[in-house]
């Protein structure tokens, strides 16, 4: 937005502020983070605070640096209130986990280590953040963010004093880490519709598992490599003999990886569906549904566990959906998905789900580039979660009002209305 965009939305801007930051206590406080949301949203390449401050003319870089850095304010408060306003108005369809990382120089910025940094495609030095965005084919916006904290800070009681960390702040994986924010929203009183992850999440079983115990729908992207059964298999037992522990019952097949599974069945097996309107058209390609038991050590162990007596566990992996893309050119299958939506689920909304996260690279996209997500240049655990929550807030604002004219334009084509087309 350039300066005149600004002040024409001043006046919804200081309404949004006293709403999404009435938990902040002092009034002049507030005023900063009117000040800096404006900042942020100027038209400018460089979103720290000497250059916003630079640019805005109420703009004094030594209040906002003590806003920012060393304020009491609650954050979480902050967001909770930006999560609450914005969910009704983006009506999502899921929510999306995913990381983003921040390539930084030096040790001494919050939570940094070399860890591979998917801002630039490698192991780098950088810090990682877990979010959850509310997501739908029109709209999205970030609800919580958690910091990641490599196992290395979690041991280093001089770099965790200095830049704040609090004591009950220790290393714990990202998969976790999304889980307790899932928990948090629910604390809000904010439950997905249907979740959705990459291959960073879905991958795990265990991370699987924690959405199933929490009665959690999701679609979850895996790779090629993970082993499954066919829903039909069944465990059995050999005899016994009547001396010794009782055999177990086991999947007497090896379980097979879900390429080969999607390959054997053939390209004529897949369907070709539309699940919404690209810059360049309709967007298309080939799928097949099939239902499979995820397998493995992992999958058996926690199936096990789930049962009501484990010790008698009749040794059945439960059942899930398996998705697959086979896109035309393509020599082989190219992604695949994991969902515990019921059986009867079309294809086309397994599909309209499984690419919706598409739209958290739009945000990320908007809070890096546009809103300076990745431009904070202090240290501490305080201000690194103040910034974020600002850059949170003036993403919401812009989202609100994207989403406010209720202009009469075509739905954007996708699933919920289209049918599978022909076969591939």
């Amino acid at each position: 937005m350039d300066a005149h965009e600004v002040n024409r939305a001043r006046a919804k801007l200081a309404l949004f502020v006293a709403d999404v930051f009435a938990s902040v206590p002092r009034k002049d406080q507030r005023a900063k983070g009117d000040c800096y949301l404006r900042g942020l949203m100027l038209d400018g390449r460089r979103k720290s605070i000497q250059s916003m401050a630079e640019r805005l003319p109420d703009g004094n870089e030594q209040n906002l640096q003590q806003f920012v850095n060393q304020s009491t304010w609650d954050p979480v408060l902050v967001r909770r209130r930006i999560a609450q306003r914005l969910v009704p108005q983006v009506g999502p369809d899921a929510w999306a986990v995913d990381d983003v990382s921040f390539p930084k120089d030096g040790k001494m910025s919050v939570a940094v280590a070399p860890q591979y940094c998917g801002a630039l495609g490698k192991q780098a030095n950088c810090q990682v953040a877990v979010s959850v965005h509310a997501v739908s084919d029109t709209a999205s916006c970030p609800l919580q963010w958690r910091l990641f904290v490599p196992q290395e800070w979690a041991d280093d009681p001089v770099r965790r004093r200095k830049t704040g960390i609090p004591d009950e702040v220790g290393h714990r994986e990202k998969w976790r880490l999304a889980l307790d924010t899932i928990d948090e929203l629910a604390e809000w009183g904010l439950v997905p519709p249907v979740l959705v992850a990459d291959a960073g999440y879905g991958q795990n079983a265990d991370f699987r598992d924690g959405l199933e115990h929490r009665s959690i729908n999701y679609v979850v992207a895996i790779r090629s490599d993970v082993t499954v059964h066919p829903h039909d298999a069944l465990p059995t037992a050999p005899a016994w003999s009547g001396n010794g522990r009782k055999p177990q019952p086991r999947y007497r097949d090896r379980p097979t990886p879900v390429a080969a599974l999607a390959a054997g069945h053939g390209r004529h097996a897949f369907t070709e569906v539309t699940w919404r309107e690209g810059s360049r058209g309709p967007m298309r390609s080939c799928f097949l549904a099939l239902r499979v038991r995820p397998a493995g050590i992992k999958s058996r162990r926690l199936a096990q566990a789930a049962s009501t007596d484990p010790g008698s566990w009749d040794g059945v992996l439960p059942e899930d959906t398996l998705l697959v893309e086979w896109p035309d050119g393509a020599e082989a299958p190219t992604d695949y998905w994991l969902s515990n939506l019921p059986a009867d689920t079309p294809v086309a909304e397994l599909v309209r789900l499984a690419k919706i996260r598409w739209r958290i690279e739009h945000d990320y996209r908007e809070l890096k580039h546009g809103l300076g997500l990745d431009h904070f240049e202090g240290r501490s655990w305080a201000g690194w979660h103040h910034h974020v929550t600002l850059v949170t807030a003036a993403h919401a604002f812009l989202t609100e009002q994207r989403l406010a004219p209720k202009a009469d334009t075509p739905d954007s084509l996708s699933t919920r209305s289209s049918t599978p087309s022909r076969t591939c």
